[in-house]
C-alpha cells in the first residue's frame, strides 16, 4: 500500500466498501444468532433471546448509522483505517477513524435486526412437537 505525506494508507476508504463489509459482517451475525438460538433450551427463553437480539440490534443500527453518516460528513474525505490510528495528531481527528467503524457496525446491525425478528416469527409459529419450538 502507498502512504501519503501524513503516513495514511492510500487509497482512502469509500463509503460503499465500508457498508458492503458491514453487510457481510451482518450476514455472519445472523448465522451466529440462529445457531445460538438453537441452544437456548426453553421456547419462551428462545423467543425472548431473539426479540432482545432484534430490538437491540435495531436500536444499535439507528444509532451507529446516524453517527457514522454524521462523522463521515464531518471528515470531509479524510477517512482513515484503524491501522492509521498512529497518524492522528489532534483531538478532533479521532472522528476520521470512528466514522468507518460506526458505519460498519450500523450496517451489520441493520442486517441483523430484521433477521432476528424474522427468526422470532418462525420460532413463534413452529409446531409444538418440532425441534424449532423447543419444549
Amino acid at each position: 500500500m502507498e502512504l501519503d505525506e501524513d503516513g495514511v494508507r492510500l487509497p482512502r476508504l469509500r463509503m460503499r466498501d465500508v457498508l458492503a463489509r458491514g453487510v457481510l459482517f451482518g450476514l455472519g451475525a445472523v448465522v451466529l444468532v440462529a445457531v445460538v438460538a438453537l441452544f437456548v433450551p426453553r421456547h419462551s427463553a428462545r423467543l425472548e433471546f431473539l426479540a432482545v437480539a432484534g430490538g437491540l440490534s435495531g436500536v444499535g443500527a439507528l444509532v451507529f448509522l446516524l453517527t457514522g453518516f454524521a462523522f463521515w460528513g464531518a471528515c470531509a474525505g479524510d477517512v482513515r483505517r484503524f491501522r492509521d490510528w498512529r497518524t492522528i495528531t489532534g483531538q478532533t481527528e479521532a472522528v476520521t477513524v470512528f466514522a468507518p467503524f460506526s458505519l460498519r457496525v450500523g450496517a451489520m446491525a441493520a442486517v441483523l435486526a430484521p433477521a432476528a425478528i424474522g427468526l422470532y416469527t418462525v420460532v413463534d409459529a413452529a409446531a409444538y412437537d418440532s425441534w424449532l419450538h423447543s419444549h
